[in-house]
């Protein structure tokens, strides 16, 4: 009955295997190769601005991630009009118009934004 469950029990075993040794290896030859110690430029400020002074889950501005996400939402929009510009000769006077509405809607939302100020940085 039980050698009916060998290969559940295989399979587990390799799973958990293939997951935790190359965390463990990795942490090992890193402790090993001394790569674990930061130096002034690994500190240094890059892209976040600021000083590498306080621990990694200080606190951000919300505003932060507000400019991001509007970033990437807009981005993403803008995104869609380069295939319309390649179909625009086949898909007509229809597509045309279903593109105006779907700008409209864009400048609408960028305008309800900029009037709430989420576009501000004080």
């Amino acid at each position: 009955m039980l050698e009916n469950y060998f290969p559940i029990l295989l399979f587990v075993f390799v799973g958990l295997a293939v997951g935790v040794v190359p965390v463990i290896l990795g942490g090992g030859l890193s402790r090993l190769l001394g790569v674990h110690r930061p130096d002034s430029e690994k500190l240094s400020p890059y892209e976040c601005g600021f000083e590498a002074f306080e621990d990694a889950r200080m606190k951000f501005d919300v505003r932060y991630y507000l400019v991001a996400i509007l970033f990437i939402l807009f981005d993403l929009e803008i995104a869609f009009l380069f295939p319309w510009a390649v179909v625009l000769q086949e898909i007509g006077f229809f597509g045309f118009m279903a593109m105006v509405v779907f700008l409209a809607i864009l400048v609408v939302g960028f305008v309800y934004e900029w009037m709430k100020g989420a576009l501000e940085w004080d």
